[in-house]
């Protein structure tokens, strides 16, 4: 019995993954969670006044097609602790934010031009680099959803 205990401990161990990135909202989470999906990922600043328009769109955007896009944010300035969510909750941000930025696990540059938007195909490649305000035509032009 103590055997077969061990085998079902180490069994469940080997499917414990471990997550990649945080949420600044916090939830744990790994790539692998956007697999066949297009992933939207919106880098803002709150003095940033194109970058507060384009949030409630970006909102309604993430909310209109959940089942096929995720939409995440990277607040530019990279406050820590505390003022991270509370720069999310001053922006009215629904979608999660990266709590660090992830450019270097996409394999991009952090942009220097805000906001800057990058979309991934659903197997990861970078498809676009959309730079100003985006909007639900927009980025549905990119993404060819309907």
């Amino acid at each position: 019995m103590r055997k077969f205990l061990i085998v079902v401990f180490m069994l469940g161990l080997s499917g414990c993954q471990q997550p990649e990135f945080y949420s600044v909202q916090g939830g744990e989470h790994r790539f692998d969670d956007f697999k066949g999906r297009y992933l939207v990922v919106n880098y803002w600043a709150t003095w940033c006044a194109p970058c507060i328009r384009e949030i409630p769109e970006l909102n309604a955007f993430a909310d209109e097609f959940h089942d096929r896009v995720a939409v995440w944010g990277v607040n530019f300035d990279a406050p820590e602790g505390a003022e991270q969510l509370r720069q999310v909750q001053k922006m009215q941000i629904t979608f999660p934010v990266f709590a660090l930025n992830p450019s270097a696990q996409l394999g991009v540059v952090m942009p220097e031009v805000l906001p800057t938007t990058l979309v991934f195909d659903p197997q990861g490649a970078l498809l676009a680099t959309l730079v100003g305000p985006q909007t639900r035509e927009s980025l549905l032009a990119v993404l060819a959803l309907e």
